[in-house]
């Protein structure tokens, strides 16, 4: 365990509590876009590993933080409500707030390191730790439960239904096509399995960095567990129809999990962070790496 990055772990998720979550993921893709971007060109990056998905702005730690600053924040009337991943928490002045988002980017750096070091599990490791973490401070910080209860009178949907489904599966046609296709094309340049590999870090950026027109009032939707998932699907098994099969599963999967996690809660459970790292899982079984890393 580098005890450095355990330290900076505390700032940087202090660093998603006074940005707010949205804010600070948003610039994750920023530096996601940039690493991936250098090393496809050819050249020596780690800012992917240690900024972008590290202890600065790594989601499981400075998301993730964000996320359980606002759940802290709205139990104790400060924030309206727990579910807010896009306000700056610097807002609220509030020194409490800002400590509770770096002991959970503490606590993120710890549950990453025991899901990948300790049991070695093969799967997105910053996306398990954000799903973990959010779990954790629902139970600790919110009233609904983890699924929450509808109203009387009202039935829970657990998928957008009508028109809305329809545009899920075609977001996920969309994008899968896109990425599985545009990952072919690289393929065929001959181009190196580093540039390949960096490939879908550079699709997640692009999304991640999209969701600045959800922060400014658009109706963007999460999209980078759908671009991540379809070309990692495309990549890992040289089929570019692959991440078009992908993109729609990890779109509707997306919208499922949202319906049954965030739907009459007070804290948020990141959809896209299930979606990725369930089908990273699945995706490892499929194409040969299996479960565990070695």
């Amino acid at each position: 365990m580098n005890m450095f990055a355990l330290i900076a772990s505390f700032g940087g998720g202090i660093i998603g509590a006074y940005m707010g979550a949205l804010p600070a993921f948003i610039l994750t893709g920023v530096v996601a876009i940039a690493g991936a971007a250098v090393s496809m060109a050819g050249g020596a990056d780690l800012t992917v590993g240690f900024v972008a998905f590290g202890s600065y702005l790594g989601p499981h730690i400075a998301f993730a933080g964000g996320v359980a600053a606002a759940a802290y924040a709205a139990r104790n009337k400060k924030l309206g409500d727990g579910t807010d991943i896009l306000s700056c928490l610097n807002g609220l002045s509030d020194p409490a707030t800002l400590v509770v988002g770096g002991i959970f980017g503490v606590l993120g750096f710890l549950i990453h390191y025991v899901l990948g070091s300790v049991l070695h599990l093969n799967t997105d490791l910053p996306g398990c730790t954000v799903i973990i973490s959010g779990i954790i401070a629902r139970l600790v910080f919110g009233t609904s439960g983890l699924l929450g209860k509808a109203p009387a009178g009202q039935v829970r949907a657990y998928f957008t239904r009508g028109k809305g489904m329809v545009c899920n599966i075609l977001l996920g046609l969309g994008i899968g096509t896109a990425s599985g296709f545009v990952y072919q094309a690289l393929a065929d340049t001959g181009a190196s399995a580093a540039v390949l590999g960096s490939y879908p870090v550079l699709c997640f950026g692009i999304a991640a960095v999209s969701l600045i027109f959800t922060q400014t009032g658009f109706a963007m939707p999460g999209t980078h567990h759908i671009a991540l998932i379809s070309a990692l699907a495309a990549v890992t098994s040289a089929n570019p129809v692959m991440g078009t099969v992908f993109g729609i599963l990890a779109s509707l999967f997306g919208d499922f999990v949202g319906k049954t996690f965030n739907s009459h809660c007070d804290s948020h459970i990141d959809p896209p962070a299930f979606t990725i790292f369930v089908f990273t899982f699945i995706i490892n079984l499929l194409f040969g790496t299996g479960f565990f890393s070695v």
